[in-house]
């Protein structure tokens, strides 16, 4: 039996089906939401699934999810555990997924039969989104993406993302209301693409001003995100005062001795100024960041402030007993700067700089730091457990400070430095660490899961286990996963594709670093942040392997791409090998060897970027014109674009290449020339070649082959063995 009646109908059906429990009207109905959610999947289709309400397990959300008959249920607690159920259902049943990438969405005329599944989240929150993301990924986003997104989380069970879109518009009314101009206000916020690291006072002015026309689309966007998001029972953080203030506040008030603080290597001029935690001023600003912002989006719970992130505090070397005095004062200022504006509202703050900077942040320090604050009134986003085994060589934080202290936190990972695209990540690590971590007698008030990826749209196998770890307190089965995730992303799971991702499981995805590029990327060795990939002989050969797939999966738009893609990588890591031995030659003074291997890697290069071309996300036009939309005028339009390419190459400061993006029209319009340029006689010239290629408007010249799949098969075979 199917149901097809309209979707008021529907929901009024639900509503009678669950009349039992009075709580969805009283919360507004969590099933038409969830309702909405899957009509935008799936169209008509989504008026023959039943939707029910239940209630949740031990305060935490549950679904479940079962198929009889041809009759698909789908119950939740919540609207996003309806999603998730929904999710669940479409992978393990229907072999099916929508990604970032694209979908696989071939879904048979009746639903599969699917024996009950229950399912109860053992954290309060699932957390999503990191500061930066609103940098390398979203600074550009329409609605259109955005909704896109929502519902990209709703279906993974998100229901504690980030909304940090606006806050400018907000902070600018603040600052107006302190005395200041708005010019003085406007040259202190950076461009669009920097503002994440504006947020968090580690840069001021940089490729700014804002124009008021951003500063209102900016409001009229955030209305529909926060609208979205909270229509689907989800918890967003908004932005809080962290104590970060204009210049011209700053000059305006030479009786405050404000501490100007240091980041990234940036000129001064550039730099914060912070508020001593002691003066009433932090507290005054506090309450009307708050109150301002709730003015104009509503009341909130959840307030992001970050005063530290990266740097260190201006304390004397060795005065113990100063520092912790003034971590303290911090604090409690920043905790009650929040309240005075919301009573109700929870400090959040990210964890990452403790792990990052654990020299400073011994316990006593963070001891300090939490000292003055409600044990119930403060998150820690314990942001990178991740980065402690490879990077910083380092116990995980949460365990070095003993669950925090008291203070509620969640376990988060940070998968992605700048939106890197290359395949990197530790799935084992992700399939068991925070399993550990809620089983662990030292852990704490630990309530929530997340993932916090400075960039978007790469990896999706990672945030794929990533959203069913949210949703478990035990270790995932890798063997028994991948192979339901290949069915769902490809078609099917052959033996040739279930060895070729045994290969990146055990090389690639067994791995993490922090700065994933290749030498070509960088022109030089970067000795700053030095540059790891895996290309070893066992993941090269899982390319191979997975290209062999094509005869029966060639028919998945989704297994065209990762072709695309992991093609792509082999012939990257071909030519790199090529430049390298270049830059040798180079080095001996061999000319004529160097410009063979460098004319040999260019033509790989030029291939890599025709590939691309055809893949649906990594393309730098798709970046540009993103940017280029934002304008009203072209003034405006290619200051957008200017700013956008920025961040991906130059940054600023000492952030060179920190973004690194494996894109089409990148490579063939910036890496190459940039290579070349090295190798000819205007090589002093470079940095200028660089701003002259930010500033003046890029043109798309990159095509694409007619058969990308077969291109991919055959250029994998011309170049093996490079």
């Amino acid at each position: 039996m199917k149901y097809h009646i309209s979707s008021s109908l529907f929901v009024l059906f639900c509503i009678v089906l669950c009349a039992c429990n009075s709580s969805s009207v009283e919360k507004g109905g969590i099933i038409q939401p969830a309702f909405d959610l899957i009509e935008r999947q799936i169209g008509e289709r989504a008026t023959g699934i039943q939707l029910e309400e239940i209630a949740p397990e031990n305060g935490k959300e549950t679904f479940e999810v079962e198929a009889k008959n041809g009759i698909l249920t789908l119950r939740g607690s919540s609207s996003v555990a309806i999603c998730y159920a929904f999710h669940t259902y479409l992978r393990e049943a229907c072999s099916a997924m929508k990604t970032w990438s694209g979908e696989r969405m071939e879904l048979p005329e009746t639903w599969p039969d699917f024996v009950l599944k229950k399912q109860t989240t053992p954290y309060e929150y699932r957390y999503f989104l990191n500061v930066c993301t609103f940098g390398y990924t979203t600074p550009y986003w329409d609605w259109e993406r955005w909704e896109k997104e929502i519902d990209w989380m709703a279906l993974r069970g998100v229901n504690m993302p980030l909304a940090a879109v606006a806050s400018e518009a907000i902070a600018e009314r603040v600052w107006l209301k302190m005395g200041l101009k708005e010019e003085d206000i406007r040259a202190f916020f950076t461009g669009p693409a920097h503002l994440p690291w504006h947020r968090m006072g580690n840069l001021n002015g940089w490729d700014g001003p804002l124009t008021d026309g951003w500063q209102k689309e900016q409001i009229k966007l955030q209305h529909k995100i926060l609208n979205r998001m909270r229509e689907l029972g989800m918890e967003p953080i908004a932005p809080a005062f962290a104590g970060f203030v204009p210049t011209a506040f700053a000059e305006r008030h030479p009786e405050i001795q404000f501490k100007h603080l240091e980041w990234g290597g940036f000129d001064e001029k550039y730099n914060a100024y912070v508020l001593p935690p002691e003066t009433p001023y932090f507290k005054e600003i506090g309450k009307l960041f708050i109150e301002e912002w709730e003015k104009e989006f509503g009341k909130n719970t959840y307030y992001l402030s970050d005063s530290f992130n990266e740097m260190k505090l201006p304390v004397a070397e060795g005065d113990d007993d100063g520092k912790h005095k003034l971590l303290a004062q911090y604090g409690e200022s920043i905790y009650h700067s929040i309240a005075a504006g919301n009573p109700d509202a929870v400090w959040v703050t990210q964890g990452w700089t403790f792990g990052y900077q654990h020299d400073f942040w011994d316990k006593a320090s963070l001891q300090a730091l939490l000292s003055k604050v409600p044990d119930d009134k403060m998150i820690i986003i314990d942001l990178g457990n991740d980065y402690p085994k490879w990077v910083w060589g380092t116990e995980q934080t949460w365990k070095n400070h003993d669950g925090f202290y008291g203070k509620k936190w969640i376990f988060s990972y940070v998968p992605n430095f700048g939106g890197k695209t290359p395949m990197t990540g530790d799935l084992q690590m992700y399939a068991t660490s925070s399993a550990e971590a809620l089983h662990s007698a030292n852990a704490g008030n630990l309530v929530g899961f997340g993932s916090a990826p400075e960039g978007l749209e790469n990896n999706e196998v990672v945030y794929e286990l990533l959203a069913d770890m949210g949703w478990t307190a035990d270790s995932i089965d890798l063997d028994s996963w991948l192979p339901v995730y290949c069915k769902a992303r490809y078609g099917g799971c052959p033996a040739a594709m279930d060895s070729a991702w045994q290969r990146f499981k055990e090389t690639v995805y067994s791995s993490l670093y922090s700065y994933p590029r290749f030498t070509w990327q960088t022109v030089v060795p970067d000795t700053r942040r030095i540059s790891k990939l895996d290309v070893s002989d066992s993941f090269l050969q899982g390319v191979e392997l997975f290209l062999s797939c094509a005869d029966s999966l060639e028919s998945s738009p989704l297994y065209v791409n990762d072709a695309i893609e992991y093609a792509s990588y082999y012939l990257a890591a071909q030519a790199d090998d090529c430049y390298k031995r270049a830059l040798k030659e180079d080095s001996l003074g061999n000319r004529v060897a160097a410009m063979q291997q460098l004319d040999r890697s260019v033509e790989i290069l030029l291939d890599v970027d025709k590939l691309l071309a055809s893949h649906p996300l990594y393309r730098l036009e798709e970046w540009v014109d993103m940017a280029r939309d934002w304008g009203k005028t072209d003034l405006e339009k290619d200051a957008y674009e200017a700013n956008a390419k920025r961040l991906i190459t130059t940054w600023g400061g000492f952030q060179e290449d920190y973004a690194a993006r494996f894109w089409s029209g990148l490579i063939k319009d910036y890496y190459i020339p940039r290579m070349k340029l090295y190798f000819s006689e205007q090589r002093a010239d470079l940095d200028r070649w660089e701003e002259n290629w930010i500033k003046a408007p890029w043109h798309n010249t990159s095509t694409s082959f007619e058969d990308p799949l077969q291109s991919a098969i055959k250029l994998v075979e011309r170049y093996k063995g490079e």
